[in-house]
């Protein structure tokens, strides 16, 4: 009898067991059937997609046109393009122009995750994760921007359909800055900015300048596109951009009006709203003023936190609208010139918690310092003295910080730097390598004047061109490329000579910092220990990579 009752109890155990398994796999089963249903996203209803049958026409190798749009390739390395018209139209053409680079920035980008996450089961996570989370994306962005999304969305490969559908990857592409920035913090995005008028400026003519310091491997930033824009509604504009992207990181519009982005410290995100460079696109097309930009700012909804500089020829000066999934802020200096790195300075924003964090932690106050004296040691501004500050390698008091340190305004990773004249409608940008190379300068007037392009000609104004920086021709030069070839075999895990390491870039922290992890990494853990304690002597970027210092060494002494 007493053995049929435990043998009851562990059929009644079992029944549970199965049960609450069983319960766990269906509620598994719906919720991945529920992911899966809610990150497809339908594309918008397009009445006529007539422009679906235009065909470009080659003028040769690196020119296309179609009617009064075009798509070229300069001699200073940059893409140019032109197009016009309503949303969807000015979509499939920008995609049936570009079509090679849609293609070859996409297997760019994919191949760059699957360097940072290598195992498919986890991008196949990552893909639901990233549909879930902006599930509700599509409600955020303006019917204008998902129709010319879609548009272009045509022209995208379809060897990704496992990711998703065209349309559904170039949409969320647009908010792959701000879910990484996000939810990482990687700060992809450390940009400096600044502008200077009145007396601060040596015509007192508002000049502003900046350094997009996007960095996602060397090949991302090979294939940059200055576009002119002649929308159907709103101002005509210029934007600094890459292929199969519509939103705006730098830009300014035929009012004299230009928008800039700079990253600041965001909390983690509960879900998707408008991707911020689609309100600065939004800001960029449709306002003429600093209160007009303020205005469109404000009825957006975002989920990272950011820093717009507002320049406007209209106002004669500059301001920074900084904004928060939460709040926003205007930040004025009262003053002829204003700066911007990546921290927010306004009355509000500047207590929140993660900002005071940003300042204690980040390079950004640094940076910020090192703008301040130059501007200060400069004298009344210009284009080229702007120039010489973007590219700018040292620290505070002139000293050698190491080449490509964060807290430089020169970072050596910038994917394009630009300068605008906003009253002269004049735009300079620079070309490869970073900011390094030659600035080529576009005069709007002159380029909205243009019928087309009947045949191929460059259309950038060469009497205006800012000459290469001469770093470039330097022994210094030489050794940073040394260096960033070793840092790259390190990163694969291949063998390489420290003492070259070293010598090819002595004054940078992180230099000491890849030695002394290559040399813990093959148990050399008294020299990882020399290499980690070099390092703390030099200038340190961060306080999270003060912490990993220190965390290894300790690590040295018990391995």
């Amino acid at each position: 009898m007493i053995m049929i009752k435990k043998r009851s109890g562990w059929k009644k155990f079992g029944r549970i067991v199965l049960y609450v398994t069983g319960s766990f796999l269906l509620l598994i089963l719906v919720l991945v059937i529920y992911v899966v249903s809610v990150s497809h996203i339908d594309p918008p209803e397009i009445a006529d997609k007539h422009a679906l049958q235009l065909q470009r026409t080659q003028l040769d190798t690196s020119c296309y046109t179609i009617g009064n749009n075009w798509f070229r390739k300069s001699n200073s390395g940059l893409y140019e393009m032109y197009v016009e018209g309503a949303p969807f139209e000015r979509g499939v053409v920008y995609g049936k122009l570009s079509a090679e680079l849609v293609k070859r920035q996409e297997d760019i980008f994919v191949d760059q995750i699957r360097k940072m996450i290598p195992s498919p089961t986890y991008l196949h996570f990552l893909k639901y994760f990233v549909g879930w989370f902006n599930r509700h994306l599509a409600g955020n962005i303006a019917d204008e921007n998902k129709e010319e999304i879609y548009g272009v969305s045509f022209s995208a490969s379809d060897q990704y359909d496992f990711i998703g559908s065209n349309y559904e990857r170039i949409l969320n592409y647009h908010a792959a800055h701000d879910i990484g920035h996000a939810l990482q913090n990687m700060m992809l995005v450390g940009c400096t900015s600044f502008a200077t008028w009145n007396d601060r400026s040596a015509d007192s003519s508002l000049i502003i300048g900046r350094n997009f310091d996007f960095y996602v491997g060397d090949q991302f930033a090979e294939d940059k596109i200055v576009a002119f824009y002649h929308p159907d509604k709103g101002y005509r504009f210029m934007m600094v951009t890459w292929a199969g992207f519509t939103g705006v990181t730098s830009g300014m519009n035929e009012k004299g009006l230009t928008v800039t982005i700079n990253a600041d410290k965001s909390e983690i995100p509960t879900g998707s709203a408008t991707p911020v460079s689609l309100v600065a696109r939004e800001i960029l097309q449709y306002a003429g003023n600093i209160q007009e930009a303020w205005v469109i700012a404000q009825r957006r909804k975002m989920f990272v936190s950011e820093s717009f500089l507002i320049g406007s020829a209209a106002d004669n000066r500059a301001a920074i609208i900084e904004k928060t999934p939460e709040g926003m802020d205007m930040y004025d200096p009262k003053r002829n010139f204003i700066t911007c790195a990546n921290h927010f300075q306004g009355d509000t924003l500047s207590k929140l918690a993660s900002n005071q964090q940003q300042m204690r932690e980040s390079a950004s106050p640094y940076r910020f310092q090192r703008l301040s004296e130059l501007l200060a040691q400069n004298g009344p501004n210009t284009v080229q003295k702007t120039v010489n500050i973007l590219r700018d390698r040292y620290g505070l008091q002139n000293r050698d910080i190491g080449m490509g340190n964060e807290k430089a305004l020169n970072q050596l990773i910038a994917h394009h730097a630009v300068v605008f004249e906003p009253q002269k409608q004049l735009v300079w940008v620079s070309t490869a390598p970073w900011q390094l190379g030659k600035f080529v300068a576009y005069d709007l007037k002159k380029i909205f004047a243009m019928h087309g392009l009947q045949q191929n000609k460059e259309v950038y104004d060469s009497a205006l061109t800012i000459a290469a920086d001469t770093f470039l021709l330097s022994n210094e030069y030489r050794s940073f490329v040394t260096f960033r070839n070793l840092k790259a075999r390190i990163m694969e895990g291949k063998e390489v000579n420290l003492q070259e390491l070293i010598a090819s870039n002595p004054e940078f922290y992180h230099t000491y910092v890849l030695a002394g992890d290559y040399a813990f990494k093959h148990q050399r853990y008294q020299e990882a220990k020399q290499y980690y304690m070099t390092a703390l002597t030099k200038e340190i970027a961060t306080k999270p990579e003060e912490a990993h210092i220190r965390k290894q060494l300790k690590k040295c002494d018990q391995p």
